[in-house]
């Protein structure tokens, strides 16, 4: 997606570690009528996909998730990373280690929200390792949905994550695909693609 690529290269920050921060328009302040228009471009490229429902996890793909659940016109669950007083004894749950924050998660969905017959796009806006997307398909399997297809919106194509899971038959959508990144100069070069 052009639109995305010019707006990581205009607003983006590299920073050392392979950390790129595009936190003033995708996820710590967002950039509502953008997220619009990544949310068309999923509806596009999985036009035609059953999918009932969508789901990610709190908190940076919470709203991507939504407005492509706008656009779907299906509910969006979001898996927590903590159980809250108002969440039953009735979850899926797994284990998620985030890249970002060096740490282990417990992260939940009630069985509530997810049934052997849901049909799920996952939604994330990063993909680096995809320990959280395996999390997600774990949940995903536990429930016994089908995994129909996985959009984000940004992959760190020179990170394992995408090829391995590409690798294991899932359908990765991303919508800029970063191959390589310098800190020193700043410069970001994206995998190119036909779509």
């Amino acid at each position: 997606m052009k639109l995305l690529e010019d707006r990581i290269r205009k607003d983006g920050v590299v920073k050392a570690g392979n950390v790129l921060k595009v936190d003033s328009f995708l996820n710590h302040q967002m950039d509502v009528p953008f997220f619009n228009e990544m949310g068309k471009e999923f509806k596009r490229l999985f036009e035609g996909t059953p999918i009932n429902k969508i789901l990610t996890i709190e908190a940076s793909g919470i709203g991507i998730a939504i407005i492509a659940g706008l656009h779907f016109q299906v509910p969006v669950v979001f898996a927590k990373k903590s159980r809250s007083s108002n969440i039953s004894d009735q979850v899926y749950h797994t284990i998620i280690h985030s890249y970002t924050h060096n740490c282990d998660n417990d992260v939940v969905v009630s069985k509530q929200y997810l049934h052997a017959d849901d049909h799920l796009l996952i939604i994330d806006d990063f993909l680096a390792n995809g320990c959280a997307l395996e999390g997600l398909i774990d949940i995903a399997h536990q429930a016994g949905a089908t995994v129909e297809g996985i959009g984000i919106a940004v992959e760190k194509g020179f990170q394992s994550g995408g090829d391995r899971l590409r690798s294991q038959g899932y359908r990765v959508e991303s919508l800029a695909i970063v191959e390589r990144m310098d800190p020193i100069s700043g410069t970001i070069e994206f995998r190119s693609s036909e779509r």
